[in-house]
């Protein structure tokens, strides 16, 4: 077994960072580090918390973290920034609204950037929340980076996704247009101290009736994160639909179909490296000509490898 899971296994923090550093930088041993990671998961309730920029996902994420401590769990947090356009890492805004839990022991927050992942999480986020389940914490909170209606790569990991949204975030019609309204599974108002709060709720309403099944309802919850109101019931409607998920066979149905777009794309990812490797030690490849057509020079590549690449 890979040491860093060693280390691990003795609730050694230092290995826990070094590991999720390795699966950011794509080290080598990247994929024998999480085989054995996969081998040693606890099943940590995973949770989602989504949505549009100035939300307030980061200051409730601060408010559930200490609702979940109370009750003596820990909690691991994995907050998506924005990626710098000169170090390429993350910009760090979400752990500056989290400061007050750096010195609690049983709660782990880490920051990574999107590295120009469209759908709010980088590969390397996938992994993070597999090596903090392995870790041992009983919680494990993935806080997306603000993309919109894009940001569907949450729905990819986690159990229980929730949306956040505010009344004054614009024109509330766009909450019906496909893609992240589909993939919630519970509604969160924020700000909801603010006007336009029922009128947002109401067309919540209309959207859970119309894609409510005979099995579950999804909930619309309202918090005001800065005044730590709605933060207990929010944690209560995330457990119900825990309860949900496993008192029936969604919730297995879910982690199996997760788990098969995740080999999927760890087939690409793999066939890619294979492809680039032998592009960039074989001289028998031109470079990129900007002025031809894109596709054939996509086929030529790939006809090339064929020939020369499949071992």
């Amino acid at each position: 077994m890979h040491t860093l899971v060693e280390r691990m296994k003795n609730n050694d923090i230092r290995a826990l960072a070094r590991a999720i550093t390795m699966v950011e930088n794509d080290h080598p041993d990247k994929l024998s580090l999480m085989r054995d990671v996969f081998s040693v998961e606890k099943n940590a309730r995973h949770i989602g918390i989504t949505g549009p920029p100035g939300a307030g996902k980061s200051t409730l994420v601060n408010q559930l973290i200490t609702t979940i401590r109370a009750e003596g769990k820990t909690v691991a947090i994995i907050a998506v920034d924005p990626t710098s356009p000169f170090s390429g890492g993350a910009l760090l805004g979400d752990r500056v609204r989290m400061n007050q839990h750096f010195t609690d022991d049983g709660v782990y927050i880490r920051s990574m950037a999107t590295r120009g992942s469209l759908g709010g999480l980088s590969r390397a986020t996938k992994d993070a929340l597999r090596i903090c389940d392995a870790y041992g914490f009983d919680v494990v909170i993935v806080e997306t980076v603000g993309v919109g209606q894009s940001e569907l790569d949450i729905m990819k990991v986690v159990d229980t996704t929730a949306l956040v949204l505010t009344p004054n975030s614009g024109d509330v019609l766009q909450i019906f247009k496909a893609g992240i309204m589909e993939i919630a599974d519970l509604f969160v108002i924020n700000k909801g101290d603010l006007p336009g709060y029922g009128k947002l709720k109401t067309l919540l309403k209309e959207l859970v009736m119309m894609t409510a099944t005979h099995n579950h309802e999804k909930s619309i919850v309202k918090t005001v994160s800065t005044e730590n109101k709605g933060i207990d019931k929010l944690w209560k409607k995330i457990n119900e639909h825990h309860d949900f998920l496993y008192s029936t066979n969604e919730g297995e149905r879910r982690r199996t179909d997760q788990q098969r777009l995740e080999v999927y794309e760890l087939v690409r990812e793999e066939i890619w490296r294979d492809v680039k490797d032998f592009i960039d030690t074989n001289a028998d490849f031109s470079p990129i000509d900007a002025t031809s057509d894109p596709y054939q020079q996509a086929i030529d590549w790939y006809q090339k490898w064929k020939k020369g690449g499949v071992h």
